[in-house]
């Protein structure tokens, strides 16, 4: 079994954009972490407090753990410090697979994740530091789709999540907040479900997640490619 480190900018992040791979890695067995940059707050119908329920409920819903960072909402920024306080946590967890935002996106805090965690990763197998936990390099680093442009995503593989889809959606309904009682925000969740059912069309399932690796993927044979 592995290690599994998801990081979302704000509570919902990894939800949205790859809840059902996270629920169907846990029900595989592996030990799925969730860290969470910051609590997403302030929003127009949120508070601190109902935030952390709502998180808290989500990870219920997909049978994950998760951890809060605690940076500043709207304004993560790109520190040495922050990128040491990711590794403690990739080093404590002992990560053998990360997955972060997409890189291209319109909202300043998913950029500054990504490349803080790109770079905490380097960090993380460096030997004299102070840094906690022993070092530790994840073999992979995947990225997900959680993006605020119009745009498609061009994805290197995509994961069925067809049996995972109702928990997914149950898991971004946790977020009343945002997603139940906001009027604006009500349609996110038929989108999110539009479209996991193309990117299943595209390799002949019903539901799928795509995700994006700038690292070449190696195979020991084609028997978990051939559909």
């Amino acid at each position: 079994m592995a290690n599994i480190l998801i990081v979302g900018p704000h509570p919902d992040d990894q939800e949205l954009g790859m809840g059902g791979t996270a629920i169907r890695l846990a029900q595989q067995g592996h030990d799925v972490l969730l860290l969470d940059m910051t609590n997403g707050e302030p929003t127009p119908l949120g508070s601190p407090e109902q935030r952390k329920k709502e998180w808290t409920a989500a990870a219920e819903i997909m049978g994950v753990r998760r951890r809060l960072l605690g940076l500043p909402n709207r304004s993560v920024t790109h520190t040495i410090e922050a990128r040491h306080t990711v590794a403690g946590v990739i080093r404590e967890h002992q990560a053998d697979v990360v997955f972060v935002p997409y890189e291209q996106d319109a909202h300043p805090d998913h950029r500054a994740t990504t490349r803080i965690v790109e770079d905490a990763r380097f960090d993380a197998k460096l030997t004299k530091t102070n840094l906690p936990g022993d070092p530790c390099y994840p073999k992979w680093l995947f990225y997900y789709y959680a993006t605020h442009l119009r745009w498609v995503a061009d994805p290197s593989f995509c994961l069925d999540i067809t049996e995972q889809m109702d928990l997914k959606e149950a898991s971004i309904k946790a977020y009343e907040t945002q997603f139940v009682l906001s009027e604006k925000n009500r349609r996110v969740v038929e989108w999110v479900r539009e479209f996991n059912g193309y990117m299943g069309s595209r390799i002949g399932v019903r539901y799928a997640e795509p995700f994006f690796t700038k690292e070449p993927l190696g195979l020991s044979s084609l028997d978990g490619v051939l559909i």
